[in-house]
C-alpha cells in the first residue's frame, strides 16, 4: 500500500496480536511464523479493499489509515472474519496533522490506547468513530479511562459478543480531573524524570497548602502509568486523622485481600499518598512498606518532608507566570465565559505569588469584582497580614488570600462557612442543616465562591487547607466547643438510628455510614479527648455492626476495649459495649476475651432489666462454646436464649437462637435435629425479610451438606448466601463462604478453582484481622483434597492468583469458578 496517506478528517485502525509469546509455545516456532503471515495476509487484503493506506508495521502490529470510518469499520469486520489467530483491534477518527514524517497529534496515540484495551477477536470503535460509521452494528461499552488523565472516552464495540473486561484504566484509580491541566511543563518534566529513575524510590512533592502539589502529582503519576504495569493508585489521605490506621487504609484503596506488603509483594506499581503532612509518625510503617516491595515506587505530596533514606524531594515552586495568568484566565471564564484579561490580570496573578489555590479563589470572584478591582482589595490585606521573621512567606500569602476571600463574604456566610469546619470528610445537606443551621442559599453561595465543592454524591466538603482555615475562624468565635457537642450529638444519633437496621444487613445503612466514617472518627476522638467515656461507649457499640460487616474489626476493637479499660461503670453503655465488643472478638476466633467480656455484659444486662441485652450476651457466648466444640455449653446458652425469645419467633434474637441450637445439636451427633432447627431458622428469616439471617442459615446448611458428603447440595445455597453477602458489603461472611465454596469444589474434584478459592477467601479473613480458629479444620481438608489432584508448583500457582484477587470480587470469582454440570 504505497498510495498518497490521507488527509482531514481521518480514521486510524491499529492491530495487535494478542498474547503473542503465549502463542508462540503453544504453536511452536513453525507454525506460529505460518500463523503470522496468514494473519498478514489477511489483514492486508481486507485493508486493501477498502482503501486503507498502511502507515506502519512493527511485529505483529498494523498501523492503518482510511478516508472514511465506514471503509475502516468494514476493513475491520472482513479482516476478523478471515483471521486464523486472536488479534484484538482499535478504531478513532480524528483531525491529524500531516507532515512529511507522518501523522502527528494525540488522535494517533488515542487510537492505539483504545486498541491496546481490548481482547482479541474484538473490535473496539471511538465515539468519534461510531457517530460518522453509524451505531446499528455496535455495541456501546459506556465510557473508559485512557492511559492519562483526560475525559474519558465511550467506547463501542463491533458485534455482540462477549469478552473480558477492557484493559483501559491501566488499573488506576486517579480521579479524572473536572478542569484541565494548565502551565506546569517544566516541573512535569522533572517529576517524570525523577519517578523513571532506578535510583528513587520515594518522591515527595514539598510545599504549603494551596502550591499544587496533589495536582501536578496526579498529572504526573497519570503520565507515568505505562511504567508501572500493575497499577498507579491515589490514596487520599486528608480525612484520615490516625497515623496507625494509614496502612489499612491505602490496602482498602488498592482492595487488597492480605497485608498490604503482601498484597504489593513484588508487583511493578506506584502509589500516590495525598496530603501526608498530617501523619507524619505514619512514614516509619511507610519504610517498612517499601522495604518489603522492591518494585513499589512512592509518590508523596506532604508540607514537610518524611524524614526518611533515601528520600528525594521536589519542592512544588508557584506557577510561571504566563501560567498563572492562564490559570487566572481559565478558572474566570468558567464563571464568567467572555472574560478577556487586561494588564491588572498578571499584576493581581503577581501579588498573589502565582499560587494556584489563591489564583482560582480569586478568578471565582470575576463575576463581581474586575481584576483592578480584586487588586485593590488585596493591596491593603497582604500587607495587613504579613506575618514575622520564620514564617513560610508562601504559607503566608496564602493565608492573606483565604482571609481576603473570607472577607468578602456577608456575615451569614462567614458563620457558616467556620461552622462546616467541623465536619472531616465532607457532610450532608441534612447535617450541615441539623449541626451548623445551614440555610441552603448561604451555603450554594460558598460553593459559587469556591470555597466549599460539591461532590457527585451530593456531599460538601472543603480543600483541608481551607477547611483549618476556617477550624481558626470557628475557635476564634468562640463556637467550637457547641458545635463540636452538636456534631457528637448528630452522629451519635445517626449511629443508633442505623444500629437495627444494621444487623438486617440494610445496604443503604451501611453504605450511609460507611460514608461518614471520618466523621464518626472525629466524633470517637473527640469524645476520648473531653473524657466523655460513656457517650464514647454507646457511639462505639453502634457502629460495631458496621465495623463488623465492612471490615474494620481490628479498629472497632481497639476504640471499644480503650474505652472500656478507662469507664468501668456499671452502666447500661458499659454492658452494650462489652457486648459489642465481645461480638467482634469473635470474629476473630479470640473465645477467651469473649468469654471475658460477655460474661460481664450478661451480669450487667440483667442487673439494668436489659433482658434483650442478656440474650445477645447468651448467643455471642453460645457462639464462643461452639466455636471450641463445647457443644453441651453452646446447647445450653442457646436454648436460654430461645426461651427468652418465644414470644418474638420472627425477631432476629429468635431466629439466631435457633440457629444456635442446631449448631450444638449438629455438634452433639444429633444431625437430624441440627439440620430441621436450620431449616427452620430460614424459613422465619425468608418469611421475615431477614437478609442477614437468611445468609447464615444458608451458609450453615451449605457447612452440613458438605460434612454430610453432599458437595453438590452446598452449591446452590452458598451461592444465595454469597449473593445475600455482597449485595450487604459483608466482607467477614463473603471470605468464610469463599472459603467453604472450595472445600465443596474441592470435593467435587475441582480442585484449581478450589486452591484459588481458598487463597482468596483466607486474604480476606487475615487482612480484615477476622481469622477465627474453627477454620482451620475445614481449610485442612480443602488443601488435603486439592492435593489429591494438585502438585505443589499448581497448588502455589493458584494459591497465588487467588491472593491476588480484590475483597470485592471474591463473590464473583466463586460464582464463576462453579462448573454448570455440577448444579445440573
Amino acid at each position: 500500500m504505497d498510495r498518497e496517506l490521507p488527509s482531514g478528517t481521518v480514521t486510524f485502525l491499529f492491530t495487535d496480536v494478542e498474547g503473542s509469546t503465549k502463542l508462540l509455545h503453544r504453536l511452536g516456532t513453525e507454525r506460529y511464523a505460518e500463523a503470522l503471515a496468514e494473519h498478514r495476509r489477511v489483514l492486508r487484503e481486507a485493508f486493501g479493499r477498502h482503501g486503507g493506506v498502511e502507515v506502519d508495521t512493527q511485529g505483529d502490529a498494523f498501523f492503518v489509515a482510511f478516508a472514511t470510518a465506514p471503509a475502516a469499520l468494514s476493513a475491520a469486520q472482513d479482516a476478523q472474519a478471515a483471521l486464523p489467530i486472536p488479534v484484538r483491534m482499535g478504531l478513532h477518527t480524528g483531525t491529524p496533522l500531516l507532515t512529511d514524517e507522518g501523522y502527528v497529534g494525540t488522535d494517533v496515540h488515542r487510537a492505539a490506547r483504545i486498541a491496546a484495551a481490548g481482547s482479541g477477536h474484538q473490535v473496539l470503535v471511538s465515539s468519534t468513530t461510531a457517530a460518522l460509521a453509524g451505531t446499528d452494528a455496535l455495541r456501546d461499552l459506556g465510557e473508559h479511562r485512557l492511559k492519562d488523565l483526560a475525559a474519558p472516552e465511550r467506547i463501542y464495540q463491533l458485534g455482540p459478543e462477549e469478552f473480558p473486561p477492557l484493559k483501559s484504566l491501566y488499573r488506576t484509580n486517579l480521579p479524572v480531573p473536572a478542569t484541565p491541566f494548565v502551565g506546569r511543563e517544566r516541573e512535569l518534566r522533572e517529576v517524570q524524570e525523577l519517578l523513571a529513575r532506578d535510583d528513587v524510590r520515594l518522591l515527595t512533592l514539598t510545599g504549603p497548602g494551596g502550591t499544587g502539589k496533589t495536582r501536578l502529582a496526579l498529572h504526573a503519576a497519570g503520565e507515568a502509568a505505562d511504567a508501572f504495569p500493575d497499577g498507579v493508585f491515589w490514596v487520599p489521605l486528608a480525612p484520615l486523622r490516625d497515623p496507625g490506621l494509614m496502612v489499612e487504609h491505602a490496602a482498602q484503596v488498592l482492595g487488597a485481600n492480605d497485608g498490604l506488603a503482601d498484597h504489593v509483594a513484588d508487583k511493578r506499581l506506584l502509589l500516590l499518598l495525598d496530603n501526608f503532612e498530617h501523619i507524619i509518625a505514619a512514614s516509619t510503617d511507610l519504610e517498612r512498606l517499601r522495604a518489603s516491595c522492591p518494585n513499589l515506587r512512592l509518590l508523596v505530596t506532604s508540607r514537610e518532608l518524611l524524614g526518611l533514606p533515601g528520600e528525594q524531594a521536589y519542592p512544588v515552586p508557584p506557577l510561571e507566570p504566563a501560567d498563572a495568568t492562564a490559570l487566572f484566565v481559565a478558572r474566570a471564564r468558567a464563571v464568567e465565559p467572555d472574560f478577556e484579561p487586561d494588564e491588572a490580570t498578571a499584576e493581581l496573578c503577581a501579588r498573589l505569588e502565582q499560587l494556584p489555590l489563591a489564583v482560582e479563589l480569586a478568578a471565582a470572584r470575576i463575576r463581581l469584582l474586575s481584576p483592578a478591582q480584586l487588586l485593590d482589595r488585596l493591596s491593603s490585606r497582604l500587607d495587613l497580614l504579613k506575618a514575622g521573621r520564620g514564617i513560610d512567606p508562601r504559607q503566608q500569602t496564602l493565608r492573606a488570600t483565604i482571609e481576603w476571600s473570607h472577607d468578602l463574604l456577608d456575615e451569614q456566610e462567614r458563620r457558616l462557612f467556620a461552622r462546616l469546619a467541623v465536619f472531616a470528610g465532607g457532610c450532608t445537606l441534612e447535617a450541615a442543616e441539623d449541626v451548623c443551621e445551614a440555610d441552603l442559599d448561604t451555603l450554594q453561595s460558598l460553593v459559587d465562591k469556591s470555597l466549599v465543592r460539591v461532590r457527585e454524591d451530593h456531599r460538601f466538603w472543603m480543600l483541608e487547607t481551607i477547611r483549618e482555615y476556617a477550624l481558626e475562624r470557628l475557635e476564634s468565635a468562640g463556637e467550637d466547643g457547641e458545635l463540636h457537642h452538636r456534631h457528637v450529638e448528630y452522629f451519635l444519633a445517626l449511629a443508633e438510628q442505623a444500629e437495627p437496621h444494621l444487623y438486617e444487613y440494610a445496604t443503604e445503612w451501611l453504605d450511609r455510614l460507611d460514608r461518614e466514617q471520618p466523621n464518626f472518627r472525629v466524633a470517637l476522638d473527640r469524645l476520648e479527648a473531653s473524657n466523655q467515656w460513656e457517650t464514647l461507649l454507646r457511639l462505639a457499640a453502634a457502629l460495631s455492626p458496621l465495623w463488623g460487616i465492612r471490615g474494620s474489626i481490628n479498629e472497632g476493637r481497639h476504640r471499644l476495649e480503650a474505652a472500656l479499660a478507662v469507664d468501668e461503670g456499671p452502666t447500661p453503655a458499659r454492658a452494650k459495649a462489652l457486648t459489642a465488643a465481645a461480638d467482634l472478638a469473635l470474629g476473630q476466633g479470640d473465645d477467651e476475651k469473649v468469654d471475658e467480656l460477655a460474661e460481664e455484659a450478661l451480669c450487667l444486662h440483667r442487673a439494668n432489666g436489659n433482658e434483650r441485652g442478656a440474650v445477645e450476651s447468651l448467643l455471642v457466648l453460645a457462639h464462643a462454646a461452639a466455636d471450641r466444640d463445647d457443644f453441651e455449653r453452646a446447647r445450653d446458652l442457646a436454648a436460654e436464649a430461645a426461651k427468652a425469645t418465644e414470644a418474638e419467633p420472627s425477631s432476629t434474637q429468635a431466629m439466631q437462637a435457633t440457629w444456635q441450637l442446631g449448631w450444638a445439636y449438629l455438634g452433639l451427633g444429633e444431625r437430624d435435629r441440627g439440620r430441621e432447627l436450620y431449616e427452620e431458622a430460614l424459613r422465619r428469616a425468608r418469611a421475615a425479610g431477614s437478609t442477614n439471617m437468611q445468609a447464615l442459615a444458608l451458609s450453615g446448611l451449605s457447612r452440613l451438606a458438605i460434612s454430610d458428603d453432599r458437595p453438590a447440595d452446598a452449591i446452590p445455597l452458598l451461592e444465595e448466601s454469597i449473593r445475600l453477602n455482597r449485595e450487604a458489603g459483608d466482607r467477614w461472611r463473603l471470605a468464610i463462604d469463599a472459603c467453604r465454596l472450595a472445600r465443596a469444589l474441592a470435593a467435587l474434584g475441582e480442585a484449581r478453582a478450589a486452591a484459588r478459592l481458598l487463597a482468596s477467601g483466607k486474604a480476606l479473613l487475615e487482612e480484615i484481622g477476622g481469622a477465627p480458629s474453627w477454620r482451620v479444620g475445614e481449610d485442612d481438608e480443602t488443601i488435603a483434597l486439592v492435593r489429591e489432584r494438585l502438585s505443589d508448583a499448581e497448588l502455589a500457582e493458584e494459591s497465588e492468583l487467588g491472593a491476588t484477587v480484590a475483597p470485592d470480587e471474591v463473590a464473583a470469582i466463586a460464582l464463576e469458578a462453579v462448573d454448570p454440570s455440577i448444579r445440573d
